[in-house]
């Protein structure tokens, strides 16, 4: 199964367009910094938080400069949603963050989606940079 979620990660991360031109060397702060996340989502709540992405979260971060990059769902774990997003730095990364949350629109979404209940019960989350052999910078 993971597998299978990191065969298509890398298929998604392949397609997109690299930070810096073939032509000049990557400089330092050229590559993006990417995040994973997991949300673990208590029982039958996941319908409600692919509600909440599609309708609010996605716009709302890259209204806040979180660039979205690819969504999944584990086949094995269905109350799962798995993504990556990519942030300028780590340092936007946390600035970006915070306006997402202090964000009015946001925060009348996260209210409204827990109407019937929390959503989410775990996340986890890791920043990443590619390696200097990896094909995506």
């Amino acid at each position: 199964m993971l597998r299978n979620v990191f065969l298509g990660l890398m298929t998604i991360l392949l397609a997109l367009p690299m930070c810096v031109s073939a032509d000049e060397p990557a400089k330092e702060g050229d590559t993006l910094v990417y995040e994973l996340r997991t949300y673990t989502c208590n029982p039958g709540k996941l319908p409600d938080l692919h509600k909440r992405f599609r309708g609010h979260t996605m716009r709302l971060f890259e209204k806040h400069g979180i660039k979205n990059i690819a969504y999944w769902v584990p086949l094995d774990k269905p109350d799962t949603l798995i993504y990556i997003v990519a942030h300028k730095s780590r340092a936007a990364a946390e600035k970006s963050w915070k306006e997402f949350r202090d964000d009015p629109e946001w925060q009348a979404a996260y209210k409204e989606s827990h109407k019937n209940g929390v959503l989410v019960k775990k996340v986890e989350h890791h920043y990443m940079s590619p390696t200097e052999y990896s094909p995506l910078k």
